[in-house]
């Protein structure tokens, strides 16, 4: 569905999430302002106006900016952008976990007041994770399980490029997990960046039964206990991403649009 009001949104990237942002929200009435990095070979929309960094994008005064090119662009742009006074809405969540990156960001929302939007992304249920974090000796477990498909380079790297059972590639903190698997652990940033100060382990696993993206997230506290599953369809482009992600991202633009900027 198209947005109702004549607006012109930032993306940046043209991958596949970028590509299913632009298929949901559509062009219609929104002009579109892409940035992709020199040296891209991604083919934007005729009817966008493309640019190379982030003034150029600033220059096209966007009521909007979608991250949606993975965790180096975070660093890269969205500090600029949000210091500029323009909300960002953020895919690459696991970038945060680098401290310059999330310093910067912190200092550029000071400054100008603007949005930074963490969308849920490929999980739910991070109201419940809000509202238990500060409980004493809460206790939260992460498991993200994907099909082999979405793993090959890691299980090749461990000379598994075939297995018949699942395999456990990580186990460790948040942080740690968006170090190794930027492209695959930003929803389990996201919900370990909700559940703060709460301690949240993550558990990354190749499974060959599996043909969905399933996250788990277990819940242990003295208001009870909770278990969220979610078993999303792989995004047909990539593997690595669930389908839902990029619905996430154009449920956010549409909340930040109908809140006049304030989500």
């Amino acid at each position: 569905m198209a947005l109702a009001e004549p607006v012109t949104i930032g993306l940046i990237g043209c991958g596949a999430l970028a590509r299913q942002v632009l298929a949901t929200l559509g062009e219609g009435t929104t002009r579109w302002v892409i940035l992709l990095r020199e040296g891209s070979t991604a083919s934007p929309p005729d009817s966008a106006v493309m640019v190379r960094d982030a003034g150029a994008l600033l220059a096209e005064r966007p009521q909007i900016v979608i991250e949606a090119a993975g965790q180096p662009s975070v660093a890269a742009y969205v500090p600029q952008l949000l210091a500029a006074g323009v909300p960002v809405v953020v895919s690459s969540i696991g970038a945060l976990a680098e401290e310059h990156t999330a310093r910067a960001i912190s200092e550029a929302r000071k400054a100008s007041g603007a949005r930074l939007v963490i969308p849920s992304g490929a999980i739910g249920g991070l109201d419940y994770l809000a509202a238990v974090a500060h409980l004493p000796g809460a206790r939260i477990g992460y498991r993200l399980k994907k099909p082999v498909a979405a793993w090959r380079a890691e299980l090749a790297e461990l000379g598994l490029s075939d297995i018949a059972e699942p395999v456990t590639l990580f186990e460790g903190s948040p942080a740690e997990a968006a170090r190794l698997y930027p492209k695959n652990t930003n929803a389990a940033f996201t919900a370990a960046l909700v559940s703060h100060p709460a301690e949240i382990s993550v558990s990354v696993i190749a499974d060959p039964a599996l043909t969905t993206n399933v996250h788990e997230i277990e819940v242990e506290s003295s208001a009870g206990n909770a278990l969220f599953r979610f078993a999303n369809a792989p995004s047909p482009d990539n593997p690595k991403t669930s389908a839902v992600t990029g619905l996430s991202l154009a449920a956010a633009v549409r909340g930040l649009l109908e809140n006049g900027g304030k989500l």
